[in-house]
């Protein structure tokens, strides 16, 4: 069953049909750049433009870098247009893609769904964390393999500052940081995060997840399992394409 799945980060618009009995991109994915302003109409245009590639007529899970409840997006926007706050993203992509079905789902929650589903967190029991580190940094938490949503960890404070603002990709690449420098950054990020919530396993998402061998072992301290994402910097797109084939 293949089912299509686009994910709207900071930097770029990806999507792709996906074999969801194999939990992988059943195509080559393709990509856009995110507008700058990334405003409701300029985004939509984007999805539309990643969806139209492939000729696409079927339902759609669309992953957004922010909080999502019943298709809106609502209370934050961090890396994306002020407007979308209290934009119903269901209708205007649905409208969008000429009245295709689409699913909206914060995006770390889809790539976190997909990791339990068929990546690091398959079979995993407890308190698992999903971080996706990109243009920020997306959460998704699950106790006993079930989601609770919304998390936005990202947004935790970490010495003043959100935590995004100092241990986000982006951040590494503002700053200038090595990629052991980061790794001191995030260790005292993840410190912070299994204070509050304890987990047996932190995922690593995003796109950092394919270089996890030049930082994971300068990550000292921290009692949980650390590992990258299996689905990589996929899973969201995989994730949303979960979501939308349940209506979720």
């Amino acid at each position: 069953m293949q089912i299509f799945g686009v994910d709207i980060g900071g930097s770029g618009i990806k999507g792709a049909p996906v074999d969801l009995d194999k939990g992988d991109l059943a195509q080559e994915r393709c990509k856009v750049l995110t507008p700058h302003p990334a405003t409701p109409d300029a985004v939509a245009d984007g999805v539309k433009q990643v969806v139209d590639h492939f000729g696409w007529t079927g339902p759609v899970g669309v992953t957004f870098p922010g909080v999502v409840t019943g298709g809106t997006t609502i209370r934050t926007a961090a890396n994306v247009d002020k407007s979308w706050i209290d934009t119903d993203a269901r209708v205007l992509l649905g409208d969008r893609l000429g009245g295709l079905p689409v699913t909206v789902v914060n995006d770390a929650d889809a790539a976190g769904v997909a990791e339990m589903h068929f990546g690091a967190g398959r079979h995993r029991r407890g308190t698992v964390i999903l971080l996706t580190f990109g243009t920020g940094i997306g959460s998704a938490v699950f106790v006993d393999g079930v989601l609770v949503p919304n998390t936005e960890l990202g947004h935790l404070e970490l010495h003043g500052h959100e935590a995004e603002k100092r241990a986000s990709s982006k951040a590494r690449e503002d700053h200038d940081l090595s990629w052991e420098q980061w790794a001191h950054r995030v260790r005292t990020y993840l410190a912070h995060v299994e204070m509050l919530f304890s987990p047996e396993l932190v995922i690593i998402g995003g796109g950092v997840s394919r270089k996890s061998h030049k930082f994971l072992e300068h990550i000292e301290g921290i009692k949980a399992e650390i590992v990258p994402a299996r689905l990589q910097n996929n899973a969201g797109i995989v994730g949303a394409a979960m979501r939308a084939a349940t209506g979720a």
